[in-house]
């Protein structure tokens, strides 16, 4: 394996190379009254710009001894409710947030030079809910998710894959069969952060606070 000196590799990289990036002009008076609906607009912008895996994002949350973690993971949705995701109740993010029921998301949509952030209480979705996300999903989801065991010791590949074999048939056998601790979170935003990146580093920060009456909006220094 060839060797490489990291900080020559980390001098050689560009931020939003024009090759790849178009960087778009966003006027902060034009935003809609909620973040909801910027989001909408954001997000189906990304899609038609072509970023592979828009609806991945970063999930951020703190354990009961009160350390951080943070791992990429799979927007199910987002409406009134909130924003929403899924995992096992018994992984590590679900032991976090059972301790500590607040979390962090972070999307990077680095062809636009856009990124938006959202922070709130996480609350976990009735199990008939959960259910239904699962039923919604793919084989592929079902079979990840029966396999279970999430963020358990592994002893071997060879484990890995026999339960994961044995979890393929299972899910193509019966597509409804239920994963116990599969969790459908949604986190509900108390603030609402939208980055617009700019050429001249003068970026433009939007940020949605939640209040008893609704939503108010102020710009950020960059």
């Amino acid at each position: 394996m060839a060797q490489h000196d990291l900080h020559e590799l980390l001098r050689s990289q560009r931020v939003w190379d024009p090759e790849v990036t178009r960087l778009r002009t966003f006027d902060p008076d034009t935003a809609p009254p909620t973040p909801l609906a910027l989001f909408t607009a954001w997000f189906a912008e990304a899609v038609d710009a072509g970023q592979p895996e828009p609806h991945t994002m970063s999930l951020a949350t703190v354990d009961e001894e009160g350390m951080p973690d943070v791992r990429v993971v799979v927007l199910h949705g987002a409406d009134a409710d909130g924003w929403s995701f899924a995992t096992h109740a018994t992984s590590r993010k679900g032991r976090a947030l059972r301790a500590r029921p607040y979390a962090a998301l972070a999307f990077y949509w680095p062809v636009l030079g856009r990124q938006v952030r959202v922070r709130g209480p996480v609350l976990a979705a009735p199990a008939g809910e959960s259910r239904a996300d699962l039923r919604a999903r793919s084989t592929g989801a079902l079979a990840a998710a029966l396999t279970g065991r999430q963020s358990e010791e592994l002893s071997s590949v060879a484990e890995l894959r026999e339960a994961s074999q044995a979890a393929w048939q299972r899910a193509r056998e019966n597509p409804d069969e239920p994963a116990p601790t599969w969790t459908l979170y949604r986190l509900r935003p108390r603030t609402v952060e939208f980055f617009q990146g700019d050429p001249d580093r003068r970026h433009v920060r939007l940020e949605y606070r939640s209040t008893g009456f609704g939503w108010s909006r102020s710009l950020l220094w960059p």
